[in-house]
């Protein structure tokens, strides 16, 4: 009986133990990311990580998309101890590092034997002379999203992957009445002008500004057609895109691919129930068709994070082939690249199904929206500060370019 007695009470204190040391072992890593609850592949990276790391929670900190900019900067520079924070905008990480916020990145890949290879470069976006602050995780490119049953019912052919801008207008104007916008702009510098750098030699941080005319010319003509939403209506209702695209009276909009993710949650859980499609964005004649912009997203290490080597662990997983399954499980474009990850894509559920949505995977040419340089965050200021005052037509497009111009150019030198 002694020794029976001895032996349970030997293995409730196995028990207990083992007990304690799992305890010990479960660990919640923090997350510093924007529209959490309605990003979809945020939901798949969780579960996918949490299922492969036994013992670790994810924990988002949720900030809303508009918000991110000047609410994450804010948090870092208050002492938010938060693990991880994720890279909206390439300006955004510069600042960060120069503020000492960013985890140098260097020995974790050299100690991990970590493989950069399957970003084809696109990495060397997040670096700074040499010494790597974050890894990128998506790559999105901007893509036209069209829906099919407003022009099945107007009887006109859907768009193509080979549409020059004046095509692209033409189609808006067909397509408005009856209660339908032909096209819709979201309020971003990016939505309306961006497509000067889909050329290859434009950028946004070239001092010259002379570019962007066109295609603010390009908007103001659709909004005084009626065929878009007006800018102040969309700055007064503070209307999302996808709210906007979603409520059905909407024949075209250009946004970025991660969209696909949203829009296709979206019609899962009757949020919105019509038939679409993506194609190129339109282009200019004499810049080839498939041409877009793009940006990487990422997520960064928080230098006061006391949980540093899971955060490692962590966004290497994400930016490897298997957390980028998990991101395009749900349609999203991730930065890997690798045939498995490009199987995932096409085969991802409630993607369209036609030729020309597939072929819209598939750009000839991906410009950085705002390529890195020790200026970026200044410019983008100063642009978005410009295009505000060209958009609610303030200043003329004449004016606000002139302004680009100059402001820019005291910078630059």
């Amino acid at each position: 009986m002694k020794k029976a007695l001895a032996l349970i009470l030997a293995m409730i204190m196995l028990l207990c133990t083992a007990g304690l040391a799992v305890a010990e072992e479960a660990k919640t890593l923090t997350i510093v990311a924007w529209d959490a609850e309605t990003t979809p592949y945020l939901v798949a990276q969780k579960e996918a990580f949490e299922a492969a790391h036994p013992g670790v929670t994810i924990e988002y900190v949720d900030v809303a998309s508009q918000d991110y900019p000047v609410k994450s900067k804010t948090m870092l520079a208050g002492g938010d101890a938060s693990d991880i924070y994720m890279v909206k905008e390439l300006p955004h990480l510069l600042d960060w590092q120069a503020a000492g916020y960013a985890e140098p990145l260097n020995s974790y890949i050299e100690a991990s034997g970590y493989d950069l290879s399957g970003f084809a470069g696109i990495e060397s976006n997040y670096a700074v002379d040499g010494e790597q602050y974050a890894l990128p995780f998506r790559s999105d490119f901007w893509v036209l999203y069209y829906n099919k049953d407003l022009f099945d019912a107007a009887g006109v052919e859907y768009p193509t992957n080979d549409m020059t801008w004046e095509q692209y207008a033409e189609l808006a104007k067909k397509l408005t009445g009856n209660g339908n916008y032909g096209t819709h702009y979201h309020t971003w510098l990016s939505a309306v002008v961006n497509w000067a750098v889909c050329d290859g030699e434009n950028t946004l941080i070239d001092g010259d500004y002379s570019d962007l005319a066109y295609f603010y010319q390009l908007y103001q003509d659709l909004e005084d057609a009626g065929a878009c939403m007006a800018y102040d209506e969309l700055k007064a209702a503070g209307l999302h895109y996808s709210a906007a695209f979603e409520n059905g009276n909407i024949a075209m909009m250009p946004m970025g691919y991660w969209f696909v993710s949203t829009l296709i949650g979206a019609i899962k859980d009757g949020t919105c129930n019509f038939n679409w499609g993506i194609v190129s964005v339109p282009h200019k004649e004499g810049v080839p068709a498939g041409s877009s912009f793009g940006n990487l997203t990422g997520a960064m290490i928080n230098a006061k994070s006391e949980n540093k080597d899971l955060a490692w662990e962590y966004i290497s997983w994400l930016a490897s082939e298997e957390g980028s399954l998990a991101t395009a499980s749900t349609g999203t474009r991730p930065a890997w690249v690798s045939e498995k990850v490009a199987e995932a894509m096409a085969s991802a559920e409630g993607f369209p199904t036609d030729d020309a949505s597939k072929a819209a995977l598939v750009p000839v040419y991906v410009g950085i929206e705002m390529p890195a340089s020790e200026h970026s965050s200044e410019i983008s200021t100063i642009l978005n500060e410009e295009h505000t005052l060209i958009m609610t037509r303030e200043n003329t497009i004449e004016e606000g370019i002139e302004e680009m111009n100059e402001r820019v150019g005291e910078i630059l030198g």
